[in-house]
């Protein structure tokens, strides 16, 4: 038994598939720069995820901040979105030199609350940004009725939500672009990683531009851009990674039924639930700790570390109450998303849990 648990363990191939694969890179010298490997996922990841364009980029936090960029945004100018999240989304809006404005969001499944979008628009308002939180899909068509209405782009941040399907379509394919995470923790890794994902193809050539620094030649620098590029290690992991994808889903699915079933009669621990039309990745478990429960959320938190069990308050506090902000933005009217963010507990959840790690951590729960 694993002393030490944490809430998430990175999925892996066999060590000798991925030697194997990386070996022609000490022939070809070819580290980086797009070659043959960058390319190859490109393709296969385009066909996994049931979209028309994607581009691979160094992580995901710079695939939102460049595709907001190249969006072609003026500074000063709005994007809605939610600040229960991780701090990247915001970040990335902030460093665009654009103003977030907070929408509060849904109690059952964390996403933003579509009916309090429109109250927010404004005549600086350029965009939405909702986040596929946990994987659990946002309701993408009353979104892009607002976006029409007001001509707003959509820009999801579905860092959670890889391989999830909404009425069996690749969620990428929902609104103007999407960005995916392949961060070590993701269900989906290529180590450090991430994509941005959109059906107008003309998107590839600015994307393309922004991570590569504008190069389109050995002597021609077309634009100013940033060094965000996807190298071809990271790229063969993803490859290999991506061979043993639904493997890796199916066993976090049985991970979560085993816990949900475990969890459901405990008076006070509560789940957040996605739509039924969409379906899972099993990426995260949050449990919310409700006051029923036999003692408050921090306490069941420091209980399990003190057993070497490492979960996180996914997201505590929100960002928009996070000191990097100061008071910018401590008037933000979002009551769920604050009271989400006092209960919520994430659980270990990962494609290698054992069973017995799990009664392991239920028996303290108990």
């Amino acid at each position: 038994m694993d002393k030490k648990i944490f809430v998430m363990q990175s999925s892996m191939p066999p060590y000798e598939e991925y030697i194997e694969a990386i070996k022609p890179l000490w022939d070809s010298h070819w580290l980086t720069n797009m070659g043959q490997y960058h390319q190859e996922l490109e393709n296969r990841l385009k066909d996994y995820l049931d979209v028309s364009g994607l581009s691979l980029m160094v992580n995901g936090h710079m695939g939102l901040e460049l595709i907001i960029q190249a969006m072609g945004f003026q500074e000063g100018d709005e994007i809605i979105t939610t600040p229960f999240t991780f701090i990247s989304t915001t970040h990335a809006i902030v460093r665009n030199r654009l103003k977030p404005v907070f929408c509060d969001v849904k109690p059952c499944d964390g996403t933003i609350d579509e009916t309090k979008i429109e109250r927010l628009i404004t005549e600086k308002t350029v965009a939405i940004l909702p986040i596929h939180v946990y994987g659990h899909v946002c309701n993408v068509e009353v979104i892009q009725k607002i976006a029409n209405k007001y001509n707003l782009k959509v820009i999801y941040d579905a860092a959670h939500a890889f391989g999830v399907r909404y009425k069996g379509r690749g969620i990428g394919n929902y609104g103007d672009a999407s960005i995916f995470s392949f961060h070590a923790t993701k269900v989906f890794n290529t180590v450090e990683g991430g994509a941005v994902v959109f059906s107008n193809l003309k998107l590839y050539d600015k994307l393309y531009n922004l991570k590569n620094f504008g190069i389109r030649g050995e002597e021609r620098v077309i634009s100013v851009g940033a060094n965000a590029k996807m190298n071809e290690f990271s790229a063969i992991m993803g490859l290999c990674n991506l061979r043993h994808i639904n493997d890796e889903i199916k066993k976090r699915a049985e991970s979560m039924s085993y816990y949900k079933k475990e969890l459901k009669e405990i008076q006070g621990i509560t789940f957040l639930e996605g739509d039924a039309k969409a379906t899972s990745n099993y990426a995260y478990l949050p449990i919310l700790v409700e006051d029923s429960y036999k003692m408050s959320r921090n306490e069941l938190y420091d209980l399990l570390k003190r057993h070497d069990i490492y979960t996180r308050k996914y997201f505590y506090p929100i960002t928009s109450d996070q000191e990097c902000y100061g008071h910018d933005y401590k008037e933000a009217n979002v009551p769920i998303a604050r009271s989400l963010a006092e209960k919520v507990l994430v659980l270990p959840m990962y494609a290698g849990l054992k069973k017995e790690t799990i009664d392991r951590i239920l028996d303290l729960i108990y």
